[in-house]
């Protein structure tokens, strides 16, 4: 198989249908629908080539790095859950070793 262009549309008989991301001589990466993205040996890789490359390639779009507010208003939301209403030492001392309706001591 040769070099492909990025955005190619190629169908593997393994992964089904997916799209070229990179391709140089040694390696190709294509990006499946159901499978993720994979990465083959270009001279050995058996794929059908279903449609051509789209005349802008699409570009992938990056995540922003939470600012340092999102992050304090994370932090302190975590802080208000809510405290377990059994304190688990207590339960790991306890004579019964588990809770029972009708202890006392619990």
């Amino acid at each position: 198989m040769q070099v492909m262009q990025e955005g190619q549309t190629i169908k593997h008989e393994m992964y089904g249908l997916g799209i070229v991301t990179a391709s140089d001589q040694e390696r190709t990466a294509v990006d499946f629908d159901d499978h993720g993205a994979k990465l083959f040996v270009t001279s050995i890789m058996t794929a059908e080539l279903i449609g051509e490359a789209p005349a802008t390639p699409p570009k992938t779009k990056r995540r922003r790095k939470a600012s340092t507010a999102a992050k304090a208003a994370k932090k302190a939301a975590g802080s208000n859950r809510r405290q377990p209403s059994v304190n688990f030492r207590t339960l790991l001392r306890h004579p019964c070793a588990q809770p029972v309706q009708g202890c006392f001591r619990w």
